[in-house]
């Protein structure tokens, strides 16, 4: 039967994680059901009408077309400046033989053509009327001063540390509330420049992963703002004011080179921290691996033991019990790490050790910025745009980390309570294994950083690739913290 306990217990899963940010709460006699439950509302009703209504799902799935078109753009691009290394593949081949995808050379340049786009876009006003409208959209419906709403909004499209730039003025006198709003939405999306990294390391084993992922950057938003005004209910008169924005680009030519130039400080940051991630986990699990007990015939690991904590939760969102530890997993790398190395295991991950179903519910749970290092990024950018509110912001680090993690794993409860038949496409019938259990024979894990085994889950064990703690720009910048 395609809907079951899973699906039932997803719905209760959602007053399970609004329990817990109650319990975070500073005043949990002022609990704001309405809005709770307009976010909720508003949750699935954009999960209906993006994957329900035919034209807007066959627009959904046509961005997937878009994206290969970016990726041959930027094959052209990188081909030119790398040479045999992404031109001449015959020739690279007879060098090296068949060596898998060059992360640094094949995956990441695609940030600077996508900053460089989105800048443009922004510059024309193409992406300001959709944020726009999105800001209008949550004004009207969860009662968001202008420039809270407007920061949601674009936190949809840019990055943590990006969003803010459009309300910079109002910050140093929005409410503590309002702070973690801005805050929590930035920790529970994640920035345009790096979706389209994300789908293509998800397409070949999760089908339409572009419409999954726009669409969790979407009803996340109003998650985030739900468990955020949970966590801190509102008690003064917050900002009335349009939340206009005069951030703007001097031309289209500044708006490309800005962009670009943007787009590389992210991927020698994305770089350098997975390259020192994956180091600290290969230790990590040098010494874990020094315990003489046995779990399963298998040594402890990071994986392991992440896969126990976020277990329940993923339980409670509508995972099967038997893939729960594995769906675990991902959400504690992306949670201690970052969401990049949560994305490179699950990509790596075979197609025949999760069920499809499964895959699409830990995608949208993993899709956002909420992790440690990111609290040192968003804290730091938010400093330098108003150096008064710092103390606040530091106060606000922990209940951000916590909302962020919340209201993505709150996105996969909602995808998860929904019969799966919704998210295929007419012509992809949806077989019962994409929705049982997965194969009992699964092919190798992915990129091991150890010997290792991870986690015992149902089907074989994924390694820990590295942790790259993401920088949170995207679309319009002009500059990252």
């Amino acid at each position: 039967m395609e809907y079951g306990w899973d699906n039932a217990r997803a719905i209760l899963g959602l007053f399970v994680i609004t329990g817990i940010a109650w319990l975070l709460s500073e005043n949990k006699k002022r609990f704001p059901w309405k809005i709770v439950v307009g976010a909720t509302v508003m949750m699935y009703a954009f999960t209906l009408l993006l994957f329900g209504v035919p034209i807007i799902r066959a627009g959904l799935d046509s961005v997937n077309n878009g994206i290969n078109v970016l990726i041959a753009a930027t094959r052209e691009g990188t081909a030119f400046v790398f040479g045999p290394v992404i031109g001449d593949q015959a020739k690279w081949e007879q060098l090296v033989g068949t060596p898998g995808p060059i992360f640094i050379f094949q995956l990441l340049p695609l940030i600077i053509v996508i900053g460089s786009l989105s800048a443009i876009l922004w510059h024309w006003g193409i992406l300001k009327v959709i944020t726009n409208a999105f800001a209008f959209v949550f004004q009207r419906t969860m009662g968001m001063g202008g420039p809270t709403s407007l920061s949601v909004a674009a936190n949809i499209f840019m990055g943590q540390t990006e969003a803010p730039l459009l309300i910079k003025p109002y910050l140093k006198v929005m409410t503590r509330s309002e702070l973690l709003i801005v805050m929590a939405t930035g920790f529970a999306t994640i920035a345009g420049s790096v979706l389209v990294v994300y789908v293509t390391l998800l397409r070949d084993t999760l089908p339409a992963v572009a419409a999954h992922l726009i669409t969790v950057s979407i009803i996340a938003s109003p998650a985030a703002v739900a468990l955020a005004m949970v966590m801190i209910p509102e008690t003064e008169e917050t900002s009335k004011s349009t939340g206009e924005t005069d951030f703007k680009y001097h031309s289209t030519m500044d708006a490309f080179a800005t962009g670009a130039t943007d787009g590389i400080a992210i991927i020698w940051n994305i770089a350098t921290m997975l390259i020192a991630a994956l180091a600290l986990v290969y230790i990590a699990n040098a010494l874990l691996g020094v315990i003489p007990i046995d779990f399963g015939g298998q040594r402890l690991s990071l994986d392991m033991i992440l896969g126990w904590m976020f277990a329940p939760l993923m339980y409670m969102a509508g995972v099967p019990m038997d893939e729960a530890a594995r769906a675990g997993t991902f959400v504690g790398q992306k949670t201690v790490f970052t969401e990049f190395v949560a994305f490179i295991n699950l990509g790596a991950l075979p197609a025949e050790a999760m069920t499809e179903r499964t895959r699409t519910i830990v995608t949208y749970a993993i899709c956002g910025f909420a992790n440690f290092g990111s609290m040192g990024i968003l804290i730091g950018g938010l400093s330098i745009m108003a150096p008064e509110r710092r103390p606040d912001f530091l106060s606000l680090a922990w209940k951000t980390l916590f909302s962020g993690t919340l209201a993505t794993i709150m996105a996969s409860a909602v995808v998860a309570s929904l019969p799966y038949s919704l998210f295929k496409s007419a012509d992809e019938p949806v077989s019962p294994a994409a929705i049982t259990q997965p194969a009992d024979v699964v092919p190798a894990p992915a990129p091991a950083v150890t010997d290792t085994a991870p986690i015992p889950a149902p089907s074989s064990p994924i390694t820990t690739p590295a942790p790259a703690p993401e920088t949170a720009p995207a679309p319009p910048t002009t500059q990252t913290p």
